[in-house]
């Protein structure tokens, strides 16, 4: 299948003004919020959902089912954009997250609620990827730097209001005669409505329509690799790594991968994603950089708020508020890195220094122990907003500075697919090294001599014994006591029993995490040191100063002239043609244009 032949260049200028390019982003950041907003809302209030639809053990899967399906439909609309223009996939995202939400908060059982966030997830994908490639559309490499700063200001924005605001919803028993969480999905109608507006009104970017073939196979097999390997790093854990459903996924997952790799080989240009992106070494090595920071980033987004709940006491909405350094950093160092590279046209130190802080900021991290305060974990998470501010945005902007204007929008949904497979990947090992980890150190912390002394201590006072906030942790200590359960198997479901309770009872749980997150920051060093010694191979060629709708409508207006001029020598030589034709009748044999027109009786001759 295909669409119509290229039309003609667009009347209308590629060149936007100041005040179109800002009607434009305003609506373009209402989608991202919608998606951004919807990943902090719902964690906080999944845990009331569950209790009230009755599917506590069901709750993974919805978060899975939104994951699996907004990252596999990433790639694809960014191709889909690339064939039938911006607009149109944009407005059909916003419109399938908006009918995903709609359903989501009519919810009757947990079953419903997962398949609903499937197809919200289908609208997500769009929203996440295609308002950076627009943003590519419309601005030269230099500029788009400038107006990226936004979009984190969006992220940033939504990582602290959406546990803020999940909390209120999960925790109000009814809101205009509906149950409070529903909220958390019904939110995203009136906002989505308002993103519908300003895109139909202000979002008219010129498309030029060319002949592909759509890459159906392409499409196929990248969900073939992409869903069984989603889904054991979201249910590893739970399956077991070693299990035979884990073994089944890796192994579709595999043949997937083969499959895909043939099929993007056989479709050339016309690919979901074209190998030949990875011919170009900047493309490549920010797609790695991608893979890593996405790691980290999620590393320390899922570890540190749980941290700060568990060992600091805060509740969710208060670790919402506590990640403020995070997103002040990253806010503060994407503005000043966008107009440095706006003003100098050069990004190349960047991904090092960005690099470099998230490599000091999980560093600092180490050293996080039960007795440090709040503001000594939020003094490190000032260094990885620092860093993670400096990436985000310099490695889209290299990817997409790396291509052809007509693959700005593959290029793009490329690097955004490949970022979230390395976050998925961070956060499935990070989880999986965490409650690994858990039981030896909890088991270490109950060998300390000073923790069990002060564990005596509060058991020996009757007012401990008789405090109802005591209650759960001595129900479970006399569980351990008894031999019928493991101290070390207390954190990896129902953490209740830790709220209220008096320190010295919860001082062994609470160091055994502390140390078994200490190891996750490791990990996390280690992922972003390698990102570290990679950011200096990346090639950083100056940034193109036009958009790549300026290049496209200066490429149109090139071919055309060439049309034209050709048009004009097929008029002046028609007649050499036909004599040339003629003599190759009479002789034979092929006589050329300018042998034959020799043979030609011009008026001049006359």
């Amino acid at each position: 299948m295909s669409s119509s032949s290229t039309s003609p260049a667009p009347a209308n200028s590629p060149v936007l003004s100041h005040r179109q390019i800002l009607f434009i982003i305003f609506g373009l950041m209402a989608g991202m919020f919608l998606s951004a907003l919807d990943q902090t809302i719902v964690g906080t209030s999944m845990r009331t959902i569950a209790d009230d639809l009755d599917g506590m053990s069901l709750q993974a899967w919805v978060t899975t089912a939104y994951l699996i399906t907004s990252t596999v439909s990433t790639p694809i609309y960014g191709k889909l954009s690339d064939i039938f223009g911006r607009r149109p996939l944009f407005l059909i995202a916003i419109t399938i997250f908006l009918i995903g939400s709609l359903l989501a908060g009519m919810s009757g059982s947990m079953y419903e609620l997962a398949i609903f966030r499937a197809i919200q997830g289908l609208g997500a994908g769009g929203l996440m990827a295609l308002p950076l490639t627009i943003m590519g559309d419309m601005l030269a490499p230099r500029e788009r730097a400038k107006y990226q700063g936004y979009f984190l200001a969006v992220f940033g924005v939504s990582s602290v209001i959406g546990p803020l605001v999940g909390g209120l919803f999960a925790g109000s028993p009814e809101i205009l005669f509906i149950t409070g969480w529903r909220w958390v999905f019904l939110i995203n109608l009136p906002i989505g409505v308002i993103a519908l507006a300003i895109v139909l009104k202000f979002l008219h970017i010129p498309h030029t329509k060319r002949a592909v073939r759509i890459d159906w196979w392409g499409a196929a097999t990248v969900i073939l690799a992409v869903v069984p390997l989603l889904l054991v790093a979201e249910q590893g854990r739970i399956w077991g790594w070693g299990s035979i459903g884990s073994l089944v996924c890796y192994a579709i997952g595999a043949v997937g991968i083969v499959l895909f790799i043939v099929a993007e080989k056989l479709m050339g240009d016309d690919a979901l994603i074209p190998l030949k992106l990875f011919k170009n070494s900047t493309f490549r090595v920010a797609t790695i950089l991608g893979v890593l920071v996405g790691f980290g980033m999620f590393g320390a987004m899922m570890t540190v708020p749980l941290f700060l709940q568990l060992v600091e006491g805060a509740t969710p909405t208060e670790s919402g508020l506590l990640m403020l350094p995070m997103i002040l950093g990253l806010m503060i160092s994407s503005i000043v890195s966008g107009q440095i590279i706006a003003r100098t046209g050069r990004y190349k130190a960047f991904p090092i220094i960005g690099t470099f802080l998230m490599m000091c900021g999980f560093f600092y991290f180490t050293f996080a122990s039960i007795d440090k305060p709040v503001w000594w974990m939020m003094f490190g998470m000032l260094f990885v907003g620092l860093g993670l501010g400096q990436l985000m945005q310099t490695l889209t902007i290299a990817s997409q500075n790396s291509v052809e204007a007509r693959d700005i929008g593959v290029a793009t949904s490329a690097s955004t697919f490949f970022r979230q497979i390395g976050g998925t990947l961070g956060t499935a090992v990070i989880f999986s090294v965490l409650y690994t980890r858990i039981p030896d150190t909890i088991a270490a912390a109950f060998k300390d001599n000073v923790l069990l002394e002060n564990m005596k201590k509060a058991l020996a006072d009757p007012a401990v014994l008789a405090d109802k906030a005591n209650s759960g942790i001595l129900d479970l200590l006399k569980t351990v006591q008894s031999g019928s359960g493991s101290a070390g198997d207390a954190l990896d479901g129902d953490t209740s029993f830790l709220v209220g309770a008096n320190h010295n009872l919860t001082a062994p749980f609470l160091t055994g995490f502390s140390n078994a997150t200490v190891s996750v920051f490791w990990v996390s060093f280690a992922v972003v040191t390698v990102a570290f010694i990679l950011s200096f191979f990346l090639k950083a060629p100056p940034l193109r100063a036009k958009s790549a709708l300026q290049e496209r409508s200066d490429q149109l207006a090139d071919e055309s002239r060439l049309a034209s001029i050709e048009n004009d020598a097929v008029t002046d030589g028609s007649d050499f043609a036909i004599a040339a034709q003629h003599a190759a009748d009479l002789t034979g044999s092929p006589v050329s244009p300018d042998t034959a027109s020799n043979q030609v009786i011009r008026p001049d001759d006359k």
